[in-house]
């Protein structure tokens, strides 16, 4: 556990697909042909998180959705990528794209993906992720697997590893709790 968190620590810029990481991977359309997709509010938070300490984040998906945009939005993604199925030339286009100042690499970024077409993406990047039911391929290749599903929290386990690794989670964690004399007093 201790090397995934050294991992994290360098992260700056998380890089996630869609269908099966932020949504459940599952299409369903309704009667007029519409698409839906339903999405974890913990992932969200998550995310925010991540902003909140200057960590950037983008979206690289291969289907494209209105919905995305709306939920990356939402989210206060940085970067939304829709529309392309080869994500490695996708990230590396983003990267090269980014503000030179940064100074944002490969190795340097988090890739969480569930399919074959994120494997070279997945393998390009200093930290790997992806969920317990992704394709046996991709699981070879990362360096951590969610005990959550997408769609269901996994991303938000990758958001607090890194805030771990970047020595934020406890401050991120006491904006929502009550500190020590201040919890006595609600026990007496």
């Amino acid at each position: 556990m201790q090397d995934l968190i050294k991992k994290a620590g360098q992260v700056k810029l998380l890089v996630l697909d869609v269908d099966g990481i932020l949504s459940n991977g599952q299409i369903i359309y309704d009667a007029n042909g519409v698409e839906t997709k339903a999405f974890s509010v913990q992932d969200g938070i998550g995310i925010k998180s991540l902003s909140r300490y200057g960590i950037l984040t983008a979206i690289i998906t291969g289907r494209s959705s209105p919905m995305v945009d709306k939920r990356a939005t939402e989210m206060g993604v940085n970067h939304v990528v829709q529309g392309r199925d080869d994500k490695l030339v996708a990230l590396n286009e983003l990267l090269s794209s980014l503000d030179p100042t940064l100074n944002i690499t490969a190795a340097d970024c988090a890739y969480m993906g569930d399919d074959l077409p994120d494997i070279k993406a997945l393998q390009t990047v200093g930290f790997a992720a992806t969920v317990p039911n992704a394709h046996s391929e991709v699981i070879q290749r990362s360096h951590m697997v969610t005990t959550r599903a997408g769609g269901a929290g996994a991303v938000r386990e990758v958001c607090d590893l890194i805030l771990k690794g970047h020595g934020h989670y406890q401050d991120f964690i006491a904006h929502y709790t009550l500190d020590e004399a201040q919890t006595q007093d609600k026990l007496s």
